[in-house]
């Protein structure tokens, strides 16, 4: 399995690159997004850009499509930005993106 530019091993776990779209019909993956050497995972979320909700969403649909504890999902970079890096702890890059696949 080829691993895409979005998503990399760390030591605590997987970073995946977001680029997030608020206030849509429904919360989905969209697919990748960018130019190479700055290619992210696009994901459509239905909560609006206000105090923290497109956030929270962002947490709960991941956790939703992977089965992984909001406890174990950490926005890291990008609290208010629409480009996101979110870290998985103690999760492999081939479990996730077999996680995210089957979705």
């Amino acid at each position: 399995m080829t691993i895409p530019e979005w998503i990399s091993e760390q030591s605590n776990g997987t970073l995946v690159r977001l680029r997030i779209q608020p206030k849509a019909a429904r919360s989905e993956i969209c697919g990748e997004h960018g130019a190479e050497g700055n290619i992210r995972l696009k994901i459509r979320i239905a909560a609006p850009p206000v105090d923290g909700a497109a956030n929270k969403e962002l947490l709960r649909f991941l956790k939703k499509l992977t089965g992984i504890p909001v406890s174990r999902l950490q926005i890291v970079r990008g609290e208010s930005s629409q480009s996101k890096n979110v870290l998985f702890q103690g999760v492999s890059v081939q479990d996730l993106l077999t996680k995210l696949t089957q979705s």
